[in-house]
């Protein structure tokens, strides 16, 4: 895609620094699908996109196994956190450069669509936070501490959050600020950003999966078998 004087500069903030409990401490971003490491995967569709002029990937004390950093100048590693948000906390503080636009992709997604990636930045320069996500198809249940369920939520209100979660710059900072200031430590981006300003959801699919368990790595393997990525 080329550039135009209304396109927006963005910088995409990637936390790739999780331990990999349920993996069995296998680092996820760096575990391979079909001959690639899951972040490879993942970065893809940012690379592509002309828009894109940072990259920051927010790393364990393990480095940069896959090494990342070579395959383009755009990307630059951090430090990561003790937790999702101080990781992305962490890249977003040492960005380099002028984005205006501030997306955060998980390190362990590694499909993403190129079409949402393209809507989520398109509400996010229009001056709303995007949240890629599916609409909820289970009924969900809240529950007490005991497990004793309180309440049934409508299912059609209901979306199971994804990313990529896309702001603008200027709204992610006060976000994060926000959060700073209460000593909140939010599960994803969307959750500060929205006690700040307006958040949108936008229809993605279950192809743009997160690894988080062994039986994903086999989905994601069956999805590019497939030709569905």
């Amino acid at each position: 895609m080329g550039e135009g004087p209304e396109t927006p500069r963005v910088a995409v903030l990637v936390p790739a620094a999780g331990v990999g409990r349920r993996m069995g401490g296998l680092r996820k971003p760096f575990i391979q699908v079909a001959g690639r490491s899951v972040l490879d995967w993942a970065l893809s569709p940012f690379l592509d996109r002309d828009d894109v002029v940072e990259v920051v990937v927010a790393l364990g004390d393990w480095g940069d196994p896959g090494g990342v950093v070579g395959r383009d100048p755009r990307i630059r590693t951090v430090d990561g956190g003790d937790s999702r948000f101080r990781s992305v906390a962490n890249a977003f503080d040492r960005m380099e450069s002028a984005a205006t636009v501030v997306a955060v992709h998980d390190g362990a997604r590694p499909f993403p669509s190129p079409a949402v990636i393209d809507a989520c930045i398109g509400l996010a320069a229009s001056g709303c936070g995007a949240v890629a996500g599916i609409r909820a198809v289970d009924t969900v249940k809240r529950t007490d501490t005991e497990g004793r369920i309180v309440e049934t939520p409508p299912r059609d209100a209901l979306w199971y959050a994804q990313t990529p979660q896309v702001f603008p710059r200027e709204l992610f900072a006060r976000a994060l600020a926000h959060c700073r200031a209460a000593r909140m430590v939010p599960t994803d981006d969307a959750a500060m950003a929205e006690r700040v300003g307006e958040v949108r959801m936008v229809p993605s699919s279950a192809i743009n999966l997160k690894i988080t368990r062994p039986q994903d790595l086999a989905v994601a393997e069956t999805y590019v078998a497939r030709g569905l990525v």
